[in-house]
């Protein structure tokens, strides 16, 4: 099994919101730390999970049913309770997929501004790929007395007047999903039904950065910062300053970007459109190359 660098020795800007395997392993039993797992598979938590993870089902639990929004403040609160998380407890978020879901989670989380927050480095895979242990069994907490704020969601958040008034200052903007996607030849990732919009292609001026390129495969591990700037400064252009959009198809391979160019690499200013290609290649007259 190939070695995993120190996550204080890979340079990155705010190291702290990354958690190893080892780390985790060894506050299992800890009461101010709640593991949470979000999966794409939604199905996958009740095969095996960490022991004591509870699981955050990113459709049931973070979506408002009636409307294509999130959950409001008083919704979170009453989940994050009754996983018993306190104001003083450290939520953890891991997941399938090199952690998709987990950063995506991740990021609904801040727009509430939670601060405790941090992701297990290499996630469920890499558990797994360490031969550690994964139980059925589901816990149960005592309700918690976190509060949550109301939702902020403009300093992270970018919604089609956004990407449109950035559009026409040509800011940056980083298209995630994969390159059949970006050029217009799929709709969909090429291992997935092939629809969601009614047009292919991408948002004018948008550089194509695929999500995973993140991710060191071998070990599901984020790649160190310098590994991580010669992608998003030298080759697409990200300068320290610009502002930054990202976009998938509903936003969630984007927040894994988002997670990466804001917290490894500190840039500010970067806001995810969960809206997306989903949004943006339905649009009347929206202007899309390809």
């Amino acid at each position: 099994m190939t070695d995993v660098k120190a996550i204080d020795a890979r340079g990155y800007a705010r190291p702290e919101v990354l958690v190893s395997t080892d780390w985790v392993a060894a506050h299992l039993d800890d009461p101010k730390v709640r593991l949470m797992e979000s999966n794409e598979d939604v199905l996958l938590y009740e095969i095996g999970h960490i022991p004591g993870a509870v699981k955050i089902d990113w459709v049931a639990d973070l979506n408002d049913a009636r409307t294509r929004d999130y959950v409001d403040a008083g919704q979170l609160q009453a989940l994050l309770r009754r996983h018993g998380v306190n104001d003083d407890t450290t939520i953890v978020l891991y997941g399938d997929k090199n952690n998709w879901w987990a950063t995506y989670a991740f990021w609904v989380f801040r727009l509430f501004g939670l601060e405790n927050l941090r992701i297990m480095d290499g996630g469920r895979a890499r558990w797994e790929q360490e031969g550690r242990d994964l139980v059925t069994d589901v816990p149960s907490y005592p309700e918690g007395n976190v509060r949550i704020q109301p939702r902020n969601d403009d300093p992270i958040r970018a919604f089609r007047e956004d990407v449109e008034q950035h559009l026409a200052k040509q800011g940056r903007m980083v298209d995630v999903r994969s390159p059949e996607e970006y050029r217009g030849e799929r709709l969909h990732m090429p291992e997935y039904p092939n629809e969601g919009a009614m047009r292919g292609g991408h948002i004018p001026g948008a550089r194509n950065v695929p999500w995973g390129r993140a991710v060191d495969p071998d070990t599901h591990t984020f790649k160190p910062a310098d590994e991580l700037a010669a992608i998003y400064r030298d080759e697409c252009g990200i300068r320290p300053g610009d502002e930054v959009i990202a976009y998938c198809l509903i936003g969630e391979r984007s927040s894994h970007t988002w997670f990466v160019l804001t917290y490894l690499l500190g840039q500010e200013n970067v806001r995810n459109y969960d809206g997306s290609w989903t949004e943006w290649g339905n649009l009347v007259r929206a202007p899309i190359e390809r």
